[in-house]
């Protein structure tokens, strides 16, 4: 089965190899047929400590780090 990647911003990068990223997605309102946009914090595991608040990076699922972190952040050579 694939793991799924998402993309979002780095928005606190205070703790030890660890990264917390806003993913932003778009829903339709199912009254008013308008677009809302909703966001989650993902906690991720960032081994080298590379990235800083503001980063827009991609997040993969992963084996279980913690108790809340089970996504690591994908690091692109490009």
């Amino acid at each position: 089965m694939p793991k799924r990647i998402l993309q979002g911003v780095v928005v606190s990068d205070k703790q030890d190899k660890t990264v917390i990223v806003s993913v932003e997605r778009q829903v339709m309102h199912p009254v008013y047929k308008k677009f809302v946009k909703k966001s989650k914090k993902f906690a991720a595991h960032d081994e080298n400590n590379q990235f800083k608040v503001g980063d827009v990076v991609s997040i993969q699922e992963s084996r279980p780090y913690s108790k809340t972190k089970t996504w690591t952040v994908m690091v692109d050579n490009a």
